[in-house]
């Protein structure tokens, strides 16, 4: 199987940069990685070209001018430029636990897709993580965390769980199984058939909405948000407005109401 690891970024090279080093030492090595960019500066774009030289995986970099927050947009053209036939979707500012990408091959299914989460840190740790921490995946371990700095709490239970517990706390967990577009995974053909992400929306729920019309489609959601596992890190988010939100809310609720499958605007338009 073919696999393509899909993510999108916006001038955080700082941040970039941890993910793909998350993303080279990978247990599974079979894939490619595919930069949605959002129209990012030039910073970027040179951050990629050096961290190419010494990846052991194929990068594209798939870039569109800045024009507002078009997360949608620069996803599709990243869909299409993907050559896996199974395409992982995560975050540029969620570093991968080393076996992030063998979790999501071993747990695909043919008319599933896959709903992970991640752990969030706060922005003090997010600035300290080093290439030589992700590298000794001090991120994931519990002890380094609260050395850190960090309160113990239960959802310190995504880091630690393991193989049959795992399991059963991802079919335990009240968590909906949603796509949430910093960990789901699904077949490329599927997105083909649902006309890609809607871009017509924003922020507000876009991610969730291409589930929705996944499920129209005839997909079932699999939870696995105790087996796949990234470390969030922390950021600002003042491209956010309530017309923004409002009216991706509304494109949801109708989508949803008309049980929808198709974008109104999505892949067709450069196919």
């Amino acid at each position: 199987m073919k696999v393509s690891v899909v993510f999108t970024t916006y001038n955080s090279p700082k941040w970039l940069e941890k993910v793909l080093i998350g993303f080279f030492n990978q247990t599974y090595q079979d894939f490619e990685i595919v930069i949605a960019d959002d129209g990012s500066k030039e910073s970027t774009a040179q951050l990629i070209n050096e961290m190419k030289l010494n990846s052991p995986v194929p990068i594209q970099h798939i870039w569109h001018e800045d024009n507002g927050f078009q997360k949608c947009k620069i996803m599709n053209k990243a869909v299409l430029a993907a050559q896996g036939d199974y395409l992982i979707f995560t975050d540029g500012d969620c570093i991968p636990r080393n076996d992030f990408v063998e979790k999501h091959v071993q747990l695909s299914e043919k008319n599933s897709y896959l709903s992970g989460g991640y752990f969030k840190l706060p922005m003090d740790i997010s600035l300290k993580i080093s290439e030589e921490d992700i590298i000794k995946q001090s991120p994931f371990q519990t002890e380094w965390l609260e050395q850190q700095g960090m309160k113990k709490t239960h959802k310190f239970m995504k880091l630690t769980s393991q193989g049959v517990w795992a399991s059963f706390l991802n079919l335990i967990s009240p968590a909906r199984k949603t796509w949430n577009g910093h960990n789901a995974s699904c077949y490329k053909e599927h997105i083909l058939a649902v006309n890609g992400f809607e871009e017509m929306m924003q922020y507000g729920g876009q991610d969730c909405e291409f589930g929705d019309r996944l499920l129209h489609l005839g997909l079932k959601p699999k939870r696995i948000r105790y087996s796949t596992i990234c470390v969030h890190l922390d950021h600002k988010r003042g491209y956010v407005t309530p017309e923004m939100l409002a009216n991706s809310r509304a494109i949801r609720d109708d989508t949803k109401k008309h049980k929808r499958i198709k974008a109104r605007l999505g892949l067709s338009q450069y196919l």
